[in-house]
């Protein structure tokens, strides 16, 4: 990279336009929801880039993508010196917190390739492997987890998220995995495959406030290869020493270290890992990708949810903000004539005193309606406006992959447990797909992980590391338990079999427990029979070759 080098290249900066705009949605503030659509009727902004790449241009006063967007409630320009009102109902946020609610509100876990056969085959003897043992002491582990529903959140809005592995001996004991939003980094791929990707920070130089410092980390097949650039807004700059910034300065002090070395032509310093997989990956939201489908280097990133569903979140916003307006004019008002109203003197205008009791009768004209006092209420259209916004919302989270029970909606009354299910069929659809997208992701990055682990804390840990999902986001403990009750009247499952559905995370040693609980509260057990009277046992059969007494 040179310091002319444009500022963001090209074609990411055609998808880091369209994720500025959900990602306005998904924080939901109202002025950065008018500004991302400014931003992208403006021309040079979305126009310019969709130009580059052959698209149609739009962007005639008689139509287009500027009128287009002027139609949009958020992006109607404000007429005057006022700013237009305007309220933002969070269901794009609520989208993407259920979208990580079904996918780690119960946490997948992770087992070393083979290691199911051999709790299984052991059982109660069942020891952890050395590697099993690492993972579950940091997979397997609520800090993970965490960092997984952070990721399922951003993905869900951005329509994808980067995971990258990192270490820092003097943090934690284990290489940790964290989590990074879309619209931070680029990637580069090959027949579909990421072969590696620069993640990058920006920093606003505070001695001229016109300057922006870039980090850029670039990860790829045995390295990670770090630089620093001072640019401008539109374009990266030259490239300077890591350890003029204080947040990379660090990085600059490694060199010479464990194999870290610096290229003194380009500046960059480049950290070796030691293997060949690559630290980074990219997790889909779902795809393929709609928009970008013909964009090489581009065209490999995810779906948001939100994607299509801009123009209903536009128009439940308008719809709130018109109810909103009518609760605001239909506010009680009272209009009283002049004489009714006290001057305040010089300056100071006149007044209306609620209270005063008596007032001087005026002759006036015969009409006299101009000397009463009328009171003024309009009238809120509740019925309407609700009907508007409940038949969005349900249009919104059709057009995203949810069901509406799934956000509470239609579960009015007494549902019984099939229809509760049949409700939720569109919502556990998409999370399945979603988990595909996810394991094709988890899979290979933290049996990485667990391999580059191995060689930076020497715990001898290897193999490949599997994604096992919970059959359901939530299994309802009434719904099991009335399938147990079918199954037991049928005959159609043991004991042992009932037990084991109505506690999934149980190991074998408790699910024997519970059965042999059960078996003696119901009478059902068995004792050992006693032998007959004249029986024989081991102790009075006569030893072989002798007679009976």
């Amino acid at each position: 990279m040179n310091r002319t080098d444009d500022w963001p290249p090209k074609p990411q900066n055609i998808a880091l336009a369209q994720q500025s705009l959900w990602s306005a949605w998904w924080v939901g503030d109202a002025d950065g929801l008018r500004s991302a659509y400014a931003a992208t009727g403006s021309a040079g902004g979305y126009e310019a880039q969709t130009k580059e790449h052959s698209f149609e241009p739009l962007t005639s006063r008689q139509g287009g993508l500027i009128p287009t967007i002027a139609r949009l409630f958020w992006g109607r320009p404000s007429v005057g010196s006022g700013r237009k009102a305007g309220l933002h109902v969070p269901i794009p946020a609520d989208i993407a917190t259920a979208s990580a609610d079904l996918l780690f509100s119960e946490p997948p876990q992770f087992v070393l390739e083979g290691e199911d056969n051999l709790r299984k085959s052991m059982g109660e003897n069942y020891v952890p492997s050395k590697s099993q043992a690492r993972i579950d002491e940091v997979l397997n582990d609520g800090g993970f987890h965490s960092t997984l529903i952070e990721a399922g959140e951003v993905s869900s809005a951005l329509g994808g998220g980067w995971l990258r592995l990192v270490w820092d001996t003097e943090i934690e004991q284990h290489v940790m995995v964290e989590a990074v939003a879309a619209d931070s980094a680029f990637g580069e791929w090959r027949w579909g495959k990421l072969m590696a990707v620069t993640f990058f920070t920006e920093f606003k130089d505070k001695a001229t406030d016109q300057e922006v410092i870039r980090h850029l980390e670039r990860h790829e097949s045995g390295a990670v290869i770090h630089s620093l650039y001072r640019g401008q807004v539109d374009k990266l700059g030259p490239a300077v020493d890591l350890a003029s910034h204080p947040d990379t300065a660090g990085i600059a002090e490694m060199v010479g270290k464990d194999g870290v070395t610096l290229d003194e032509a380009t500046r960059q310093v480049t950290i070796p890992t030691g293997i060949k997989g690559l630290t980074a990956a990219y997790v889909a939201n779902m795809r393929p990708q709609r928009r970008w489908r013909k964009l090489p280097g581009i065209c490999e990133l995810g779906r948001s949810d939100f994607d299509g569903v801009e123009p209903l979140f536009d128009a439940l916003d308008e719809t709130y903000t018109s109810w909103m307006r009518d609760v605001r004019l239909a506010k009680s008002r009272i209009l009283v004539p002049e004489f009714m109203l006290t001057n305040m003197g010089k300056g100071g205008g006149s007044a209306w005193d609620e209270d005063q009791e008596v007032y001087a009768a005026l002759n006036v004209a015969p009409d006299k309606s101009a000397n009463q006092i009328t009171a003024q209420q309009f009238a809120i259209r509740v019925a309407e406006h609700a009907d508007t916004a409940d038949a969005l919302i349900d249009q919104i989270l059709d057009a995203a992959g949810y069901s509406p029970s799934t956000f509470g909606r239609g579960t009015e009354g007494m549902a019984t447990a099939t229809e509760v299910v049949s409700k939720e069929r569109k919502s556990d659809r998409t999370r399945d797909k979603k988990c595909r997208y996810w394991s094709q992701t988890l899979d290979p990055l933290l049996s990485t992980w667990l391999e580059l682990d191995a060689l930076v804390f020497k715990t001898g840990a290897s193999g490949q590391v599997e994604t096992k999902w919970a059959d359901t986001t939530q299994a309802d403990p009434l719904q099991l338990a009335q399938t147990a009750s079918a199954l037991r009247v049928a005959e159609a499952a043991s004991t042992k079999t009932l037990v084991a559905m109505q506690h999934a995370d149980w190991d074998e040693a408790e699910i024997d427990a519970e059965v042999a609980l059960i078996l003696d509260e119901s009478g059902r057990s068995v004792p050992e029979p006693l032998p007959f009277a004249g029986e024989h046992t081991d102790e009075n059969v006569p030893p072989e070759g002798t007679e009976p007494e």
